[in-house]
């Protein structure tokens, strides 16, 4: 239940709010459903993240981007997720392409590429997953930098370790 302050909350921030997860809906999902094994997982952790973005706004100074501190406050909700998990599993659950024009055999191997993928992403240890899962949703190195509190030149090395466990899982 809301506290009197958030209930007396100015329109701003609630617009601020709204706007915040309209425009990174998605990528939010995404970043979710890289770190959660089912769809419930994942929406469990989008509220969570949401709920975080909320009680953090009035504290947001504009010192970096509105998508930097979305992201780090959804890096940060994952991680403390993750934590509370006692064990963690790659998601047995495909990912669904949606492609209106492809032929089903297309399809078919866009999907298994696309599930094994977001399995060995899953499968990559936190520190690797956190930057190729922030790449993926197009962030530069100087953004992850700030988000995961590293040097660029430190994001740089994550992302080529992480690549490189990729193309060992992927050409299996």
């Amino acid at each position: 239940m809301p506290d009197d302050r958030e209930m007396a909350a100015p329109a701003p921030r609630y617009r601020q709010f709204d706007r915040l997860l309209r425009e990174n809906g998605e990528a939010l999902g995404r970043l979710a459903g890289s770190y959660s094994r089912s769809a419930s997982d994942r929406d469990d952790l989008l509220q969570e993240i949401a709920m975080a973005v909320w009680q953090a706004l009035p504290t947001f100074r504009g010192e970096c981007s509105d998508r930097t501190f979305l992201f780090r406050i959804a890096h940060n909700r994952a991680i403390a997720w993750l934590s509370r998990r006692s064990r963690w599993e790659p998601a047995s659950e495909e990912i669904e392409a949606t492609d209106p024009a492809p032929d089903p055999e297309t399809v078919l191997v866009r999907e298994e590429g696309g599930r094994r993928l977001a399995e060995a992403v899953r499968a990559l240890p936190v520190l690797y997953r956190q930057v190729v899962v922030l790449m993926l949703e197009g962030l530069e190195y100087g953004e992850i930098a700030e988000i995961l509190g590293l040097s660029e030149s430190n994001v740089g090395v994550r992302l080529n370790r992480a690549r490189q466990m990729l193309r060992r899982v992927m050409a299996k």
